[in-house]
Parts: structure tokens; C-alpha cells; sequence
């Protein structure tokens, strides 16, 4: 039934209404999406899922005559589905369409984009039931608050405050798994599933999204922006996943999973014991003690990361906002080491001030670490960050929105005369990191810019062996053995599937995308999803 303005009843009997989300295909499950799912269902409404690239899926969205489209978006890609929006209204005109992410979040004038009637700020759960439930019956929603919303009759756009965060994380039960794995069975299938405790981090970060929320969009503080699940309540979803899906492995994805000394204390007593699956970690190193290391490790923790980011102490602390002396991170890394656990760094390059002499640094703080999986990104001075405002106030030009890269580990969006060196750096910084007699010919490599592609297809393939070593690991912890679980019987499978397809990308871009994309897409997501590189800081 096709949807009447906001000035008109939108439908006449209250029906539970339909919305589709439409998202591309991301190396792991998406939480926000499932979270928003599942209060659209507790709502008494329906929702499905649609992933691109799909062949069919005009076919499926006509199929489902969804009532409300949504998407997610960051800067980079909301070109991207800008345009997939405009391919939707072509097929059902009368469909209300909703952009939530951080771009519409922190650019909120994005809603003036044609085709895009409402923009969602910050969390989605409760806003989008309050809209549906206005809509079902027939009532105004141009004023429900986290929307900006724009009149279908006047054009006139509605800036609407925030709501409170949600405050109980418990209160929103389980994120709706079903709605991500019924539409995307690689993702139900993996036996490697993503899990979250807390929203919020308390750190104020320059380059990162937290601060701009908590400060510009909600105005709050720490005691109300940081939020943690029980430990009752994220141990009883671990286990009502594993019933019903493959699991064996389980991934957290929590900004600082050591945040608080007494929930932390009780994971490490339960877990085990209740759960006892083998687990992955991001810490905080001016949290982390030994202590904390011993207790994970004999709770089941097989991989930690540490954020290094940047070795200078002024780019990391007065420039990236970071609060960690040198110490503390060569601490956190020596412990990680000492009790068996694979060690990751979270690294940035192409900070505003940085010098080519301070990015190699960052390579050997990781070598004096002895870091066994450096994750490096491109730093992108995002709308509303604060690092935005420290790269203009330096006197450096950035590029506009519409230009920020999709792919935000592959090109600078600062536009710093040694852009291409850093560039060329970023690519070859985890191969200087694992072989450290490298670091001598990396001042002349970088500089040959012509070697660019080829840097790509290097880093690239070198991930994919890191990705091998750290799954021999997962493997071990579960108990399987044989070849089929070695590094190197790993790296030749997914260097003759996923890794030729990626090369093969990289080098003919346009022929891949337009010929073999839709075709090949499946296989090589079932490949990176065991691969949380992708999401956190890799391609």
C-alpha cells in the first residue's frame, strides 16, 4: 500500500508496517541493523534485509513492497546510496526512505539530498518505532525526535532534538540475528560471530567518532554516554547464538573490553565455564595491568589489540588525544606476549603534523614490540571530529565530502605534499613490521610512486598470510588439527581464490566491477569473514 504525505493518514487500519534495510555486504555481521530489527519487531512490525551487490535484488524489493527503506552510511559512501536510493524511488516512488551511520549523524544536511525524505542522529531503536508507530496510525511524525525530516508536500526540513540514550543496553534484548542471516547466509554459516558488551568509550579520541557523538550530537557526559551490558545478559546471547548457529569462535568488538575492573573480574570467572569458546579482544593499554592479562588469557582469549596509533608523543597524545605514555603500550604489548596471546596494533599514519621520520617510528615502536598482526589506516579527518578542526587549523587542505575515499585505508583525504609517501608507506608498513631488515630500503621504496598497484597487491596479500597465521591459532584453541588447519594450506586457499580476485581487482578495477562483481562477491565475503581487518583497520 503506497504511503500519503505526513499531512494525510498514511494507512488506513493499523497494519504492522514493512521495512527493508539495505546495506552492502560487510566482511561481518552488522549489529546496529540487527539491534534497530530487533525493536522494529518487539514493535509489532516486519523488517528484512537486502544486501548489494544482488543481481536480483530490484526483483526482491519489488517482491517485498517494503513501507519504509533504510540504509547506514559512512562519508565516503553516502554518494553510493544517495544513488541506490534514487533506483528504489524509481521502483516504489511512494516509499519512505531513512539514511542513519555517521554521515547523516554528523552531516545531517544530507537529507537535502533528492530522494532522502529523513536523516536518523545517533541511535536508532527507539526513533524508528516511534516514527512506524506514527505512521501505522496515521499520524504526524514530522517532529519525532533523532530525525531531520523533510515535508513530502512543503520540502520544508524538521530538525528534530535527541532522545536520551538508551541507558538499561540489557532492555533491548538480542540483536535479531535472523534478519542479517536469512538474507545473507555466509554470515549465518561462519563459525566466527561478532558480539558487543558496551556502547560509548570514554576516551576523547580526536580521530574518532565518540567524542563528536557524545559532545556535539547528545551533549553528555561520560557517567551517561558509557553503558555496559550485564554479564548475565551478553553470556546468555553467546548461548542462545551458538544453539541455533554455528559458533566456535567468538569476536568482541568493545572499543576498550577492560573498561570497568569488576565486570571484567566477573567475564573471566563465567565465561569459561559457561561459554568456554575461544576469544578475541581490543584493550586499552593505560587500563590494562598484568592482572587483566592473566585472567583473559585463562578465560579463553587467544588475541588481543592494542591501539599504538602513532609512536610520536605529540601526534599521539596532543594531536590524536590518545592519553598513553610509550610505556604503557610497550607494557600491554609485553604482557599480551608474555602469557601466549597473538598480539595485534591498531597504527595510523597521515596525522596532521606527522613527519615521514615519525611514521617510521610507528614502524619500529611495533618491531620493539614484537607485534604479530600491525593493523595500519590511513587517518581521515571525518565531519564534526575534532581532528577535522586541528588538520584545518595546521594550515592543511582537506579534500571535500563528496571526495573522501570509499575505502578509507587506501588513499589520504588531507592533501599533504608527501601524501603518495605515506600512501606507499601504509602499504607496506605490516611487511616492514614482520621483517624488520626491510626498514632500510622502505625511505626509497616509498618514494617511487609508479610502484603503487603493486605496494597494493603486496599488502593486500600479506594480510590475507596474516589472516591464515591468526586462523591456525582459532583452529588450535578449538582443538583441530591436521593440514587443513596449518598457515600455510590456508594462505595457498585463499591465495588461489579470495587473493586472486582481489589482485585481479586492484589491477582491472572497472572490468571487475562491471563483469565479475556480482558473480564473485559471495565467495570472496565468505572468505574475509573471519577477518575483522577489514572493519577495524584493512581492506
Amino acid at each position: 500500500m503506497p504511503l500519503a504525505t505526513t499531512a494525510d493518514p498514511h494507512l488506513t487500519g493499523a497494519r504492522a508496517l514493512r521495512v527493508l534495510f539495505i546495506e552492502e555486504y560487510l566482511p561481518q555481521e552488522m549489529l546496529g541493523l540487527m539491534w534497530v530489527s530487533r525493536a522494529v519487531k518487539d514493535a509489532g512490525h516486519e523488517s528484512k534485509a537486502l544486501f548489494l551487490p544482488d543481481t536480483k535484488w530490484v526483483e526482491k524489493l519489488r517482491e517485498y513492497a517494503p513501507d519504509v527503506v533504510c540504509y547506514s552510511t559512512t562519508t565516503g559512501m553516502h554518494l553510493y546510496y544517495a544513488d541506490i536510493n534514487r533506483k528504489v524511488k524509481e521502483v516504489l516512488p511512494n516509499v519512505l526512505s531513512i539514511v542513519g551511520g555517521p554521515h547523516p549523524t554528523f552531516v545531517p544536511e544530507y537529507v537535502e539530498t533528492p530522494g532522502i525524505d529523513a536523516i536518523c542522529r545517533g541511535e536508532g531503536e527507539a526513533a524508528l518505532v516511534d516514527l512506524l508507530n506514527r505512521m501505522r496510525d496515521g499520524k504526524d511524525y514530522n517532529d519525532c525526535e533523532n530525525f531531520w525530516i523533510k515535508d513530502r508536500k512543503t520540502g520544508e526540513i524538521h530538525k528534530n532534538p535527541q532522545r536520551p540514550l538508551v541507558q538499561d543496553l540489557d532492555s533491548l534484548g538480542f540483536p535479531d540475528r535472523d534478519v542479517v542471516y536469512e538474507a545473507g547466509e555466509i554470515y549465518r554459516n561462519t563459525h566466527r560471530k561478532v558480539f558487543v558488551s558496551q556502547r560509548g568509550c570514554p576516551m576523547p579520541c580526536s580521530f574518532c567518532f565518540h567524542h563528536a557523538w557524545k559532545k556535539k550530537v547528545y551533549n553528555v557526559r561520560n557517567s551517561e554516554y558509557v553503558r555496559k551490558r550485564s554479564v548475565t545478559h551478553l553470556l546468555e546471547e553467546i548461548k542462545a547464538v551458538r544453539a541455533k548457529y554455528p559458533l566456535k569462535f567468538v569476536h568482541f568488538v568493545d572499543d576498550i573490553f577492560n573498561l570497568r575492573n569488576d565486570w571484567l573480574d566477573e567475564f573471566c570467572e563465567r565465561y569459561p565455564k559457561e561459554i568456554g569458546l575461544p576469544f578475541d579482544v581490543i584493550l586499552m593499554a593505560n587500563m590494562t595491568t598484568e592482572d587483566h592479562i592473566k585472567k583473559l588469557r585463562a578465560a579463553g582469549c587467544v588475541y588481543a589489540r592494542i591501539a599504538f596509533e602513532a609512536a610520536n608523543d605529540y601526534i599521539r597524545n596532543a594531536v590524536f588525544k590518545k592519553h598513553t605514555t610509550r610505556q604503557q603500550l610497550l607494557d600491554a604489548a609485553g604482557w599480551i606476549k608474555k602469557y601466549g596471546i597473538r598480539l595485534g596494533s591498531l597504527n595510523m599514519l597521515g596525522g596532521p603534523g606527522s613527519t615521514l621520520e615519525d611514521e617510521f617510528d610507528s614502524v619500529k615502536l611495533n618491531i620493539e614490540a614484537s607485534v604479530d598482526h600491525p593493523l595500519v589506516s590511513i587517518m581521515q579527518p571525518y565531519p564534526m571530529f575534532d581532528i577535522n578542526d586541528i588538520t584545518k587549523q595546521m594550515g592543511f587542505a582537506v579534500a571535500a565530502y563528496d571526495d573522501f575515499p570509499e575505502k578509507f585505508n587506501r588513499t589520504s583525504s588531507i592533501l599533504f605534499d608527501n601524501r603518495r609517501e605515506i600512501e606507499n608507506l601504509h602499504k607496506l608498513f605490516p611487511l616492514i613490521v614482520r621483517f624488520p631488515s626491510l626498514m632500510r630500503f622502505a625511505p626509497r621504496l616509498i618514494r617511487v610512486h609508479w610502484m603503487a598497484k603493486a605496494y597494493l597487491i603486496l599488502y593486500m596479500l600479506y594480510s590475507e598470510w596474516m589472516v591464515a597465521e591468526q586462523a591456525q591459532i582459532y583452529s588450535k584453541a578449538q582443538g583441530l588439527k591436521g593440514p587443513r588447519y596449518w598457515a600455510t594450506v590456508d594462505f595457498a586457499y585463499r591465495l588461489s581464490t579470495k587473493g586472486v580476485l582481489r589482485v585481479y581487482q586492484v589491477v582491472f578495477s572497472k572490468v571487475f566491477e562491471r563483469f565479475m562483481a556480482p558473480k564473485t562477491h559471495q565467495m570472496t565475503m565468505a572468505l574475509q569473514m573471519g577477518d575483522e581487518r577489514v572493519v577495524s583497520h584493512m581492506d
